[in-house]
């Protein structure tokens, strides 16, 4: 998971410049701000890569009796190549929950970080969350105008904690069938048969969560459609920070610290990349949606 809530310090902002020179040098006279830094991109990275592995391969052995689902085990060399990239992909996904989780107790233990568990850049959910929540309902039905966001708005926070409980659940779940045996041991034979199902079907809400509410929120929103490349480049512009995080960016002026985020313009190269990733996650993500959905109904 993407080390969110963590400040963006000054050696990492010199590490997520995205090119020599002055950060202030910019032909166009746009500037463009640092949002994550390159271990937040990387990690990512590896948590859609295994989460699109694990939902692959999840999917098409729930849906096993599926043509679709037969197919794509024969592509890959059987059900039994399916099962080992699927616990392949859960194992790097499970190495990089734990160090998550480490890194942030670490923040707040060691290093004194307490603006990780409340204040602006946290990701727990506070009063601000639900004003805005209030506001932006407000909003959609004409009562009002549009909520300002401070660095993670509320449906990001949502986002954030719909997959960390997710792994949870799910992971959990999933070991306790990888090591049937040993669990077998101490736990009841219907607790046995209760994880089978949570795991299928939590894993299922996961996807669907993921290839639609997600996607919407993070590409196909019309302020986003129809790639936003933040979170691979990790750069926003001045005008969408000014935008999007209207009120992290007033923040940061009041504090006189909003400087220390310039950086320079992606590289076009950087930019191309992102969108070939992004558009390939996206639709390989809405593909499975579709099958699995269809396949879903028709049990």
């Amino acid at each position: 998971m993407a080390d969110q809530g963590v400040r963006v310090e000054g050696n990492e902002l010199a590490e997520g410049r995205s090119g020599g020179g002055s950060p202030t040098a910019h032909p166009e006279g746009e500037r463009y701000f640092v949002r994550f830094t390159p271990m937040q991109r990387w990690m990512h990275v590896v948590m859609f890569s295994t989460f699109l592995g694990l939902a692959a391969t999840g999917l098409t052995i729930r849906f096993s009796t599926n043509a679709w689902a037969q197919h794509f085990a024969l592509t890959l060399g059987g059900f039994g190549a399916i099962l080992f990239i699927h616990k392949f992909c859960a194992v790097i996904l499970t190495l990089e929950f734990l160090y998550h989780i480490g890194n942030i107790a670490y923040r707040i233990v060691v290093k004194g970080q307490k603006g990780l568990l409340w204040g602006p850049d946290s990701m727990v959910p506070n009063l601000k969350d639900l004003q805005d929540i209030i506001g932006n309902f407000r909003w959609f039905l004409g009562l009002g105008s549009k909520p300002h966001f401070e660095r993670y708005a509320y449906w990001e926070k949502f986002d954030y904690w719909a997959v960390f409980w997710g792994m949870i659940i799910i992971g959990f779940s999933g070991y306790v069938m990888w090591f049937g045996p040993f669990f077998g041991r101490f736990l009841p034979g219907w607790a046995l048969n209760a994880v089978q199902i949570v795991h299928g079907e939590e894993a299922v809400l996961a996807a669907t969560f993921i290839f639609s509410i997600h996607f919407i929120n993070g590409h196909l929103r019309p302020d986003n459609f129809p790639m936003d490349t933040t979170i691979f480049t990790g750069i926003q512009s001045e005008e969408e920070f000014k935008e999007r995080h209207a009120d992290e960016y007033r923040r940061l002026v009041a504090e006189g610290r909003l400087e220390e985020k310039l950086t320079c313009r992606s590289e076009r190269s950087l930019l191309k990349v992102s969108r070939v990733i992004g558009f390939t996650v996206v639709a390989a993500g809405i593909v499975l949606l579709i099958l699995s959905v269809s396949a879903y109904i028709r049990q």
